[in-house]
């Protein structure tokens, strides 16, 4: 595979983020969990609600990581990383260790004492990924959440 280039995303590259976060649903089991569009993705970028980095190859975005700032009460500034995909077509070639790579900088470059994410628990190729980048995998804690709009309705 040729040069893979890693940059920060810009608002043109939203309809590829959205298209990989719904890549990443069908891949969960959960296509109808995905409930915004491309325009809440735009406006919330617009915003500053989240950042992210992008990989290109050939022109065309094929992964993402997309996170935001968020603040642990125990160990301060921290980055959380909501999504992190790369397509299937493009797995294996080193695209996602470039994405967490630049992930991980940008959280140095903001001084966060900590980068945090999820992964499920059945996502074994995601485990032994983060297990190589010798991620601390909690198992001890539960999730919890409150749906302030009703899920079933696109935003």
């Amino acid at each position: 595979m040729s040069k893979i280039n890693i940059r920060k995303a810009l608002r043109a590259d939203i309809p590829a983020i959205f298209s990989l976060v719904k890549e990443l649903a069908l891949y969960e089991n959960a296509p109808e969990a995905v409930i915004t569009s491309v325009q809440t993705y735009e406006q919330d970028f617009d915003n500053g609600i989240y950042e992210a980095v992008v990989a290109e190859h050939e022109g065309e975005v094929i992964g993402m990581a997309l996170y935001y700032m968020a603040f642990s009460t125990w160990k301060g500034k921290m980055l959380y990383l909501e999504d992190f995909v790369v397509r299937e077509t493009h797995r294996r070639y080193g695209a996602g260790q470039l994405l967490f790579d630049a992930f991980l900088e940008v959280a140095k470059e903001k001084e966060c004492s900590m980068v945090k994410w999820q992964v499920l628990d059945w996502n074994e190729p995601a485990l032994r990924f983060y297990e190589k980048n010798k991620s601390i995998i909690e198992k001890e804690w539960w999730n919890g959440k409150i749906f302030l709009v009703d899920p079933t309705q696109q935003l």
